[in-house]
């Protein structure tokens, strides 16, 4: 049995990754192709308890940046052992809403922690389970942050990432694009402000032509 097809999913808040994962498992669905979605922090049941310390817990508020990364760093160890590499093994296409490119741009190029640091750090939680194709949907600052507010949340739900001023979400953009330059093999930068149904079909064709077995590209067409 060969080893599955790992494809994740990364950008700032409000890129529109989330709805990209959701419409390329459905699709991969469609063909038959035997898929897990996943996503960071959370994805098992240790994972999503951090996922809550990390973002809704009123602790948060205080957490030091070595904190959070080494908190990210224990849910995506968790997740690679429990989830992701099992479904590798068995097959499967594993499709995560964030990874270790995540904790790269946010911890290591917005929060400006050690960069060398940081890429130990993920290399030791994700060991041989590397995403063979990333995409990242990049928008402007302004246009993520008119997304955030539309989302439907409860108004005692306050999640921590989402309050980092604008500088922060200028870090995080400019990282995501210096790591597209940086890892192009890997790495597909993408237009965040088409249509979701512009997005999906870029994505389609892109994993067509990578992983033509998964994705035929005679069945692109929407």
């Amino acid at each position: 049995m060969s080893r599955g097809v790992f494809i994740t999913f990364e950008g700032s808040e409000g890129c529109g990754k989330s709805t990209q994962v959701q419409r390329l498992a459905t699709r991969l669905e469609q063909e038959g192709v035997p898929v897990l979605v996943t996503r960071e922090p959370g994805g098992t049941a240790i994972g999503e308890k951090i996922r809550d310390l990390l973002q809704f817990a009123p602790e948060s508020f205080a957490m030091t940046p070595e904190t959070e990364v080494l908190l990210f760093e224990a849910s995506r160890s968790q997740l690679v052992r429990e989830t992701i590499q099992p479904a590798l093994e068995k097959g499967t296409v594993v499709i995560s809403d964030r990874f270790f490119d995540s904790t790269t741009v946010y911890q290591g190029v917005a929060r400006k922690l050690s960069p060398e640091i940081v890429e130990a750090l993920n290399a030791f939680a994700v060991g041989a389970a590397r995403p063979d194709l990333t995409f990242v949907l990049d928008v402007d600052v302004a246009t993520a942050r008119a997304r955030m507010l539309r989302r439907v949340r409860p108004a005692v739900v306050v999640d921590r990432m989402e309050q980092e001023p604008v500088e922060f979400y200028e870090r995080v953009c400019a990282g995501y694009r210096e790591l597209a330059k940086r890892e192009p093999d890997r790495v597909v930068l993408m237009e965040g402000s088409q249509s979701a149904s512009e997005i999906e079909q870029q994505v389609w064709d892109t994993l067509s032509r990578r992983f033509p077995a998964v994705a035929p590209a005679n069945k692109s067409e929407m």
